[in-house]
């Protein structure tokens, strides 16, 4: 990555640091109190040091504009529509305009510095800060269903170090399901209103949606396992769309172009952005997972997966690559 006119590689990552109720901005919160800045980044130790310091750090950090308004997009669902009894529940879908609005006024490079808060006893380590773009994690973040992770960066030039820090979302833990609830189902009631389509075509699409049907069938013609474990057994396979099905054309959501079969822990790595392919069948792996992650996964950064299937699928990786995947 170049930044200030130097290369910066990638030394390790912070996966998901919880953003709690207790932390957000008042509008945002869903219980009692108006929220503080201080944030716990976890418990005391070698690791915790190893990537952030010694005890009375001062590290320096940077947003990614472009990160921060991919993040807004993805919550846009809940801010227009909550689903969850925020404090202000009425004012997000105002609070959602102004605040993308905010963000897209600043510099494309975000930076702000976080400081260990050595005043307050272990071994539960916080962080705060006096900088104002500190500030947008609490006011953009919804609690249970956003976290932050930090991409340690040391450039060789001069062998500074400073951090990427990157907003995500997560529906599972609220919803039970990888994307917004709300948005499937205005897509699924824009299916059955449609007078274009035949109750067997919505059937089909709708089944689709969860990688059932003649999506399902068909795809399993064309992969009858998952090109990385090899697995074959079909009751341990999850038919995957590549373009999510909420974002894809009518014909997009049933071709079965549009997938692969994949075990399920591949398949949420691939469905959530954490791994991609190229054309060539190369597997390419997000920074946005540790070193330890990937060695637990076993699987093998820039390996090239000989039984993928590509040919016809290249239009819908693109959009993976360029949209899905967590680079």
């Amino acid at each position: 990555m170049l930044i200030k006119d130097k290369i910066f590689l990638p030394v390790d990552t912070v996966e998901k640091i919880t953003i709690a109720d207790s932390f957000v901005v008042r509008s945002n919160k869903l219980g009692s109190g108006n929220g503080e800045s201080k944030f716990y980044i976890g418990n005391d130790g070698e690791t915790l040091r190893g990537f952030y310091g010694k005890s009375g750090f001062s590290d320096k950090c940077f947003f990614l504009k472009k990160d921060l308004i991919t993040f807004l997009t993805d919550l846009k669902a809940e801010y227009l529509s909550p689903q969850l009894p925020y404090k202000k529940k009425d004012e997000l879908p105002d609070l959602f305009y102004s605040r993308l609005k905010k963000i897209s006024a600043l510099p494309t490079i975000i930076w702000f510095s976080i400081k260990d808060q050595t005043q307050i006893a272990g071994p539960r380590v916080y962080i705060n800060s006096t900088d104002e773009n500190y500030q947008l994690i609490r006011e953009l973040a919804l609690p249970n269903l956003s976290y932050l992770s930090l991409l340690k960066l040391f450039s060789q030039v001069d062998g500074e170090i400073i951090y990427q820090a990157r907003l995500f979302t997560d529906f599972m833990d609220s919803f039970g399901v990888t994307a917004h609830p709300g948005e499937a189902i205005k897509e699924i009631d824009r299916i059955e209103a449609s007078t274009n389509l035949s109750q067997d075509q919505k059937y089909q699409t709708v089944k689709a949606r969860v990688g059932q049907g003649k999506y399902r069938k068909q795809l399993l013609e064309e992969c009858p396992f998952c090109p990385i474990t090899l697995v074959s057994d079909d009751r341990l396979l999850i038919a995957s769309h590549i373009k999510p099905w909420a974002a894809s054309e009518q014909h997009e959501k049933i071709d079965s172009k549009n997938g692969f079969m994949f075990t399920p822990t591949i398949d949420y790595l691939f469905d959530q952005g954490f791994i991609t392919f190229e054309d060539n069948k190369q597997l390419i792996v997000s920074p946005w997972l540790s070193k330890s992650t990937i060695s637990r996964l076993n699987i093998k950064p820039k390996i090239i997966i000989s039984q993928l299937p590509i040919t016809g699928r290249e239009k819908y990786l693109n959009y993976h690559r360029s949209i899905i995947f967590k680079g």
